[in-house]
């Protein structure tokens, strides 16, 4: 939902390529089109300039080199875009130019009389005769011309093709944003919207189109809240049940280790540390799946916390002053199942203390885990997907991070194992 205003930028992209492909096609028939007709004008206008030099070029009576003379001597008007010839054609010899524009060829453009219209090396070339003597008229224009003329044609035609495209682009993309507003306002009050509170609904949509999207969420929230609300049941009542057997069996067997021989103190004792172990994830459980979801943040003294959890075989070591403010009971839960994690995996010391506020740091002199497994363990607590790669401890651990919207690190150190835990920002 956030990337709306993108999506919108990428659709008037779409849409500007597709309008300007459309408007390339259309503009390439129009040039084409254009062309042609601009072919024929070209010919007319060689045809009218050769009709307009014609009488003065002829002399009206006036001998040939008389003609030529007037001619010459600014009878025709000269252009830059055109050039003319007046050709003597003797059917016994080689033609002769009699007369020709500066631009016009030294050499005659037909070497035969050749009335109309005729393509000659570079020239464009129409020829009208002088009379009866022999003489010819022509006006030639060279291909430059008019490949310049069919140019400023195309780039007319390319500049227009992009204006409308660029307009097409800024009205489409304004009509985009507009249309998807109702999204973007939907996504915001997504974001402001508790999907698991008793009773809440988005309500009416904004845009009859945007109905369907409100009840398939409304519908979705209301399954995943009965879906939570069974689960934090189950769990809070399967606790809550083991917790009162579980402190039964810890008392018989603290009875029979006073009466036991000592060659079956050890093995009970095995058992006596399993249950403590086993009380513990009761407790975090407890405290987890207890009934209310939101989290109840209060200062809490990491030391004296940590005073209350005592973890046979393990000794902790607090540096400064570690002081955060966390839902204690949560706190507890990841703090006592981390502890536990470090006994079970060979660890007899461990350090904690807080890098920055909200951050713990525990660090125990276990064996540790090498860089592979240090990585996969740390994919799988950010993609949420800790069954199977992460001990209860490290699942417990992250739970409580992500209840209190921070994360769970694993960092990696030269020996032992580390664990940051960051419980987001302070209320």
């Amino acid at each position: 939902m956030n990337r709306l205003p993108s999506i919108a930028g990428r659709l008037a992209w779409t849409l500007l390529g597709s309008a300007l492909l459309w408007s390339a096609a259309v503009s390439g028939a129009v040039w084409l089109a254009v062309r042609h007709e601009v072919g024929e004008l070209l010919d007319d206008t060689l045809q009218g300039a050769a009709e307009a030099m014609r009488p003065s070029l002829a002399g009206e009576g006036l001998p040939p080199s008389a003609a030529a003379s007037a001619a010459m001597r600014g009878g025709p008007v000269p252009s830059d875009r055109y050039a003319w010839q007046v050709v003597a054609h003797n059917p016994h010899g080689a033609a002769q130019v009699l007369a020709r524009s500066t631009r016009a060829p030294a050499s005659p453009l037909q070497a035969t009389p050749s009335a109309g219209f005729a393509q000659t090396g570079q020239w464009r070339v129409f020829g009208t005769a002088l009379g009866h003597d022999g003489r010819m008229l022509y006006v030639a224009q060279s291909r430059a011309e008019q490949l310049e003329a069919a140019l400023e044609i195309g780039f007319s035609a390319a500049l227009a093709t992009l204006a409308i495209a660029l307009l097409s682009h800024l009205w489409m993309r304004s009509r985009a944003v507009h249309e998807l507003a109702p999204l973007q306002r939907l996504s915001q009050r997504l974001q402001q919207h508790d999907l698991l509170a008793p009773g809440a609904t988005l309500g009416p949509a904004e845009r009859s189109e945007l109905q369907p999207v409100h009840t398939a969420i409304d519908a979705l929230a209301a399954q995943l809240a009965q879906r939570l609300a069974q689960e934090r049941t189950f769990s809070a009542h399967a606790a809550h049940s083991l917790r009162t057997p579980l402190a039964g069996i810890d008392a018989q067997l603290a009875v029979a280790l006073r009466e036991a021989p000592p060659d079956l103190q050890p093995r009970l004792q095995r058992v006596r540390s399993a249950a403590g172990r086993l009380q513990r994830v009761v407790a975090a459980l407890l405290a987890l799946f207890r009934s209310g979801a939101q989290i109840q943040r209060t200062p809490v003294d990491v030391a004296t916390l940590l005073a209350r959890l005592p973890v046979p075989d393990l000794t902790v070591n607090v540096q400064g002053a570690a002081q955060v403010q966390a839902d204690a009971d949560l706190l507890s839960a990841a703090l006592l199942n981390l502890l536990d994690n470090a006994v079970r995996h060979g660890a007899h010391t461990l350090v904690l203390h807080s890098p920055s506020p909200q951050t713990l740091w525990l660090h125990d002199d276990g064996p540790g885990v090498d860089e592979a497994r240090r990585l996969v363990l740390q994919a799988a607590i950010d993609n949420g997907q800790q069954e199977g790669h992460t001990g209860l401890g490290l699942l417990l651990a992250g739970l409580v991070a992500r209840a209190h919207s921070g994360t769970l690190r694993l960092p990696a150190v030269a020996a032992g194992f580390a664990v940051e835990l960051n419980l987001g920002p302070a209320a």
